[in-house]
C-alpha cells in the first residue's frame, strides 16, 4: 500500500462516548432511591394493619378501642356506657355542689358516629393506612363522641346553678342626702359562663370516665366609675342653683330649682351623664306640649245637603320633647351666663294633602238611602256605633269595600252591647244586635248608586219594614257585604244617625246612572210548623195560640243599571229565602175535677144538672177551638198581605 493511500476508520463522537459512561453509572445513582422506596413501602404494608380493624391508640370517650372491629368495639362502648347511665357527675361552680347522672339529662350518645370515624381516621391507600396509623399508634387519637339530650332538662340545670352563683353588679349610684347629691360606692358580681358551662356538662356527662368538673364563673366589673359620679354630683349641684327660664317667642315659663330637681334623672345602668327624664319631667314637658302643640290637619270634606266641598289641609308644629329636655339641660348647667332654655318646637305634615284630595275627584254625591228604626237603647247604641266605624271610608277606584274588614269583629272591648239579633232563624239577644239596620241601609245606598255590588245576604227571617227583597244580613266572619267601586274615581262613605234614622251617602263624580229595578211579590212557600207546648194548668182539649208563627218565603229583585249614555253597566238578581217560624200552641193537660153532687145525692134533679153541666162544658170548648181556629186563620191571611207590600224607606228590626 502506497503512502498516498489511507484507509480511514470510523471515530466515535464525544457526546455518544459521554452517554456510554452515564449509563454505566445510572444504576449507583438509583441504588439509594430504590432502597428509600422499598423501605418506605415495607414500613407502610408493616403498619398498615386491617382496614376492618381500628388502628391502635384510638379511644372515644376514654375508652382504648385500637385494634377492635366496629362491632366490637360498639359492644365495649356501650358496655360501658349502661354501667354509668345511673352513675353521677360532680360538677362544682363556686361552693355550689351538683350531682348529675347522664340519664337525668336523657343523654343518648352517638356511638356509630365516632367509631365511624375512628375507622375512617386510619383508613387508606395500603402504605399509606400504614404511615396514619403509625401516627396515631405513637400520639394516640382522642375521640369525642356526639351527644343528644333534653334541652329543657339542660335549661333548667344550668338556670339552677346559675341562680345560687350569679351576684349582679352594683353600679355606683348617684343619691340625694337631703338636697345635697352623694354617691354610693358599687361592688363587682359574678355570673355563670352559661354556654362554656352546658359545653363542659355535655362534655362530661358523655364520656365513659368519672371526675369533678368545676364550671367556669366570670367576675363582673361595675362599668361606671366612682370618679364618672363625683362630676355629675358637681352638676346636680349646679343645676338646682337657680330657677331656668324656658322662652318661645315672647312667651316665658320658669322652672323653679325644686322643680328641676325632680326632672333630673341620675346616671344609671352603666350610663354616666345627667338627664332631664322620669315621669315628673315626661309630665312637666307634656303640659307644656298640650298647651303649645298644633296638631297637622288632613284634608278633608265637608257636606252640606248633596254638596261637597274640600276642608283644606293645614300643616302643624308640636313641642320636640327630647331636644327641649336637652335645651333645658344645657340651660340649668350653667353657672355663669343666662340660664335661658329656647323650646324646640317641630313641623309636622299632613297624611292627606289639599292637592291628593283633589286629585280623588270627590265632587258631588253619587248615590244614598235613608232608613228610620226603633228598639231598645242597647241596639240603637249599636247601629250609631257602626255607622261610626264607616263614617268617612275612602275606597279608591276599583276597590272592593268590605262591610266586615271596615268595622271588624264585633266585640265588648269595642264598645258593642246585647240586643235583639237573628240568628239560625231566631231572634235572640247577642252581642252586636241591630248592626243590620247599618248594612241594609249601606246596601240600598249602593243599589240606588247603581255600584258593583259582589256580596249580599239576606236575613234567615223575612222583614217586612226592609225593602221587599232589598235586605243584606252580615255577621262574623261571614256573611259580608262586599260593594266595588266601579265609577273610576275614589268613594268616600258618609253616615249620619240619630235616634231613629240612619242616612247612609256615596259621594264621588256623579255618574248619573239610571237604575231600573222590579221587586218579584213575596210568595209563601210553605205553612209554618206547629210546635204544641204541654200546658198542665189548660184543661184537657182546649188549645192557645201563643205565637201564630210566620211561613217560608221567597222573592227576587231584578236590577239593571245603565251609564248616562245608554250603556248597560250591570244586570243583576238577588234571591232571597226566607224561613218560617213556629207557631206556638199550648195543649191543655188538666184533667176535669169531679162535682160533689155525684157523692151526695141520686135524685133525678142532681143526675138532670149533672148533665146540664157536661152538655154546656162541650160546647164552650167546642166555641173556644173553633174561635182558635179562626184567629190562625186570620192572623196567616194578614201576614201575607202584609208582606206583599213593598216599604221604600222604613225598617224595624236586625
Amino acid at each position: 500500500m502506497s503512502s498516498s493511500q489511507h484507509t480511514s476508520r470510523p471515530t466515535s463522537h464525544p457526546r455518544s462516548r459521554h452517554r456510554k459512561r452515564k449509563s454505566r453509572h445510572l444504576p449507583i445513582y438509583l441504588a439509594p432511591a430504590l432502597v428509600t422506596c422499598f423501605l418506605f413501602l415495607l414500613v407502610g404494608f408493616a403498619f398498615a394493619g386491617s382496614s376492618d380493624r381500628i388502628a391502635p391508640g384510638v379511644k372515644i370517650a376514654g375508652v382504648d378501642v385500637g385494634g377492635l372491629s366496629a362491632a366490637q368495639a360498639r359492644q365495649k362502648l356501650e358496655k360501658a356506657s349502661a354501667k354509668l347511665t345511673w352513675v353521677p357527675v360532680e360538677f362544682v361552680a363556686r361552693d355550689s355542689h351538683y350531682e348529675v347522672a347522664p340519664a337525668q339529662l336523657g343523654i343518648i350518645v352517638n356511638w356509630d358516629e365516632a367509631i365511624e370515624k375512628a375507622r375512617r381516621d386510619g383508613d387508606g391507600i395500603t402504605p399509606l393506612r400504614g404511615y396514619k396509623r403509625l401516627e396515631m399508634r405513637l400520639l394516640g387519637r382522642r375521640i369525642m363522641p356526639s351527644v343528644k339530650l333534653s334541652s329543657v332538662a339542660m335549661t333548667r340545670l344550668i338556670s339552677t346553678i346559675s341562680r345560687s352563683v350569679d351576684k349582679p353588679v352594683r353600679e355606683p349610684a348617684l343619691v340625694l342626702d337631703g338636697s345635697q347629691p352623694r354617691v354610693v360606692a358599687g361592688h363587682k358580681g359574678l355570673a355563670l359562663d352559661k354556654k362554656e358551662a352546658a359545653a363542659l356538662v355535655v362534655k362530661a356527662l358523655g364520656s365513659l370516665s368519672r371526675s369533678t368538673v368545676v364550671l367556669p364563673v366570670r367576675v363582673t366589673s361595675p362599668s361606671v366609675r366612682r370618679s364618672d359620679l363625683v362630676r355629675v354630683a358637681g352638676q346636680v349641684q349646679t343645676a338646682v342653683s337657680a330657677p331656668v327660664l324656658l322662652k318661645l317667642g315672647a312667651a316665658r315659663w320658669t322652672i323653679m330649682p325644686a322643680q328641676i330637681e325632680k326632672m333630673l334623672a341620675f346616671p344609671h345602668d352603666g350610663q354616666r351623664n345627667l338627664s332631664i327624664g322620669g315621669s315628673e319631667a315626661n309630665a312637666y314637658l307634656r303640659s307644656l306640649a298640650k298647651r303649645l302643640d298644633r296638631p297637622a290637619k288632613n284634608a278633608d270634606f265637608a257636606i252640606s245637603g248633596n254638596n261637597i266641598r274640600i276642608v283644606p289641609a293645614r300643616a302643624g308644629h308640636v313641642l320636640d320633647m327630647q331636644r327641649t329636655a336637652k335645651a333645658i339641660l344645657t340651660a340649668a348647667l350653667n353657672s355663669t351666663g343666662k340660664r335661658l332654655a329656647p323650646l324646640a318646637m317641630k313641623n309636622t305634615e299632613p297624611q292627606q294633602t289639599t292637592e291628593q284630595a283633589e286629585a280623588m275627584g270627590i265632587t258631588g254625591l253619587v248615590g244614598s238611602y235613608e232608613t228610620t228604626f226603633t228598639g231598645t237603647s242597647n241596639r240603637i247604641h249599636n247601629v250609631q256605633l257602626v255607622a261610626k266605624l264607616i263614617d268617612k271610608k275612602l275606597i279608591a277606584p276599583g276597590a272592593v269595600f268590605s262591610f266586615n274588614k271596615t268595622t271588624g269583629q264585633r266585640s265588648a272591648e269595642k264598645g258593642f252591647l246585647t240586643a235583639p239579633q237573628i240568628a239560625n232563624g231566631k231572634l235572640v239577644d247577642a252581642l252586636g244586635g241591630g248592626i243590620c239596620q247599618v248594612s241594609t241601609t249601606v246596601f240600598n245606598a249602593a243599589f240606588e248608586a247603581g255600584l258593583d255590588i259582589r256580596e249580599r245576604v239576606n236575613h234567615a227571617l223575612y222583614i217586612s219594614h226592609y225593602p221587599l227583597g232589598r235586605d243584606a244580613t252580615v255577621n262574623w266572619p261571614s256573611p259580608d257585604l262586599k260593594i266595588r267601586n266601579d265609577t273610576g274615581h275614589w268613594l268616600l262613605i258618609r253616615t249620619f244617625s240619630s235616634y231613629s234614622t240612619l242616612l247612609v251617602a256615596f259621594f264621588g263624580t256623579p255618574q248619573h246612572r239610571k237604575v231600573v229595578s222590579e221587586s218579584a211579590p213575596l210568595t209563601i212557600t210553605g205553612p209554618p210548623p206547629v210546635k204544641k207546648v204541654l200546658d198542665p194548668d189548660l184543661a184537657v182539649g182546649k188549645k192557645v195560640v201563643d205565637d201564630p208563627g210566620v211561613s217560608s218565603s221567597s222573592t227576587h229583585v231584578h236590577r239593571r243599571v245603565y251609564s248616562a249614555d245608554g250603556k248597560l253597566l250591570h244586570d243583576d238578581t238577588w234571591y232571597s229565602v226566607y224561613r218560617s217560624s213556629p207557631m206556638v200552641v199550648r195543649v191543655g193537660t188538666k184533667a176535669p175535677t169531679k162535682t160533689s153532687t155525684t157523692k151526695t145525692s141520686t135524685t133525678k134533679t142532681s143526675t138532670t144538672k149533672t148533665s146540664t153541666t157536661k152538655t154546656s162544658t162541650t160546647k164552650t170548648s167546642t166555641t173556644k177551638t173553633t174561635t182558635t181556629d179562626t184567629t190562625m186563620t186570620d192572623t196567616t191571611e194578614t201576614d201575607t198581605t202584609e208582606t206583599q207590600t213593598t216599604p221604600t224607606t222604613t225598617t224595624v228590626g236586625h
